[in-house]
């Protein structure tokens, strides 16, 4: 994923403009709200440089959304528009339930195991369309680890704590620090 300019803590990614659709303007859109059609009640949105994007309609379509921005009226404009990220201030979110987290607010945080020891710190949340993967910097190696963000890997996660339990031989695969290549 790119660079972003936004504040990492201020915005929250909610949704992505995946292509042009028609010839009128319209978006495909894929949202990450906890429910998919959420996503218009936070109009208007923000990209990564702070430009304002309002969802004039929005109906539901395979994998996501079509979307009419306001604006936004011919092909080339909304082809120009693939692979926006969407944002939208972190205080227009409520507040998730005791047993529920903002996945973008693990960014940062210290990842324990089972046991109590320290694996890393999560550097990124990464979703290819199967579910959210948690990108961590594990500690006294080179590259960073995904770790799906589901049961069975995730033990506990909240505002305080992240406690993931691997299987064996899950880190196996990258070079530790001094190891050679």
């Amino acid at each position: 994923m790119a660079p972003r300019d936004v504040a990492q803590r201020d915005m929250v990614l909610v949704g992505l403009i995946t292509g042009a659709h028609g010839i009128r303007g319209e978006v495909k859109l894929r949202s990450f709200t906890a429910d998919p059609a959420a996503i218009a009640s936070y109009s208007p949105l923000e990209t990564a440089k702070g430009a304002k994007i309002e969802l004039a309609r929005l109906r539901p379509a395979k994998d996501g959304f079509i979307a009419v921005l306001k604006g936004v009226t011919d092909r080339n404009a909304s082809e120009a528009l693939k692979g926006t990220e969407l944002f939208v201030p972190r205080e227009r979110l409520p507040e998730p339930e005791d047993d529920e987290v903002y996945v973008h607010d693990l960014i940062g945080m210290t990842v324990h195991l089972a046991d109590g020891s320290v694996l890393g710190e999560v550097v990124g949340i990464e979703n290819y369309g199967a579910s959210d993967l948690i990108d961590v910097k594990v500690e006294g190696r080179k590259d960073t680890v995904l770790i799906p963000f589901a049961d069975g890997y995730v033990l506990e996660a909240d505002a305080d704590k992240l406690v993931v339990d691997l299987p064996e031989g899950f880190l196996d695969e990258g070079q530790r620090d001094g190891e050679p290549e």
